[in-house]
């Protein structure tokens, strides 16, 4: 068996997909004590509301050798309108960047780009092929970049989905 053959690969797709993943009713009654029908409607309630958005599964991305996380600020001139809107359309469609997100804060940063990457090389030939040399006008959009690699060891690595429940429960004084 391989981690890496398709059938398993389109496994772990399938698994993000919606209605793929479904919670154990029995494990959640162990976890909880609540009754099952509390723990159902609880549940539809919580996607109603939008809350629960799905369930997926949790990979370990450094099996599948890709061991560097990037994280890449930026500071572009926005008014480079179809330059950046040539930037998202590389970042949408580029797999190894799984957020962009605009940003606010001290400086003159306003994009964070977070990326996965077997190496730093593959990171810097991924830049390379697909921003420098696909988007014309690139450096008049970026006008600086600081680019951070997360290194070992982490002190701390959880979801952000716990830090919030915990966040909810001290704000509601349950925890």
């Amino acid at each position: 068996m391989n981690i890496r053959d398709e059938a398993r690969i389109r496994l772990l797709g399938a698994l993000l997909k919606k209605r793929s993943v479904h919670p154990n009713l029995s494990e959640l009654q162990k976890e909880t004590g609540l009754h099952k029908a509390t723990i159902k409607a609880s549940l539809d309630f919580l996607q109603k509301q939008g809350v629960l958005v799905g369930y997926g599964p949790k990979v370990n991305f450094k099996n599948f050798g890709f061991k560097l996380e990037v994280i890449t600020i930026l500071q572009l001139d926005l008014s480079e309108e179809k330059v950046f809107s040539e930037f998202l359309t590389q970042c949408t469609s580029n797999p190894s960047v799984y957020s962009v997100s605009s940003i606010i804060g001290s400086g003159n940063w306003n994009m964070m780009l977070r990326h996965y990457y077997r190496d730093v090389e593959s990171y810097h030939a991924d830049w390379e092929k697909n921003f420098s040399k696909k988007i014309p006008g690139l450096f008049r959009l970026v006008k600086d970049r600081q680019v951070f690699y997360l290194a070992e060891p982490h002190y701390k690595e959880s979801p952000r989905t716990n830090s919030v429940i915990e966040l909810v429960l001290k704000e509601q004084g349950f925890g």
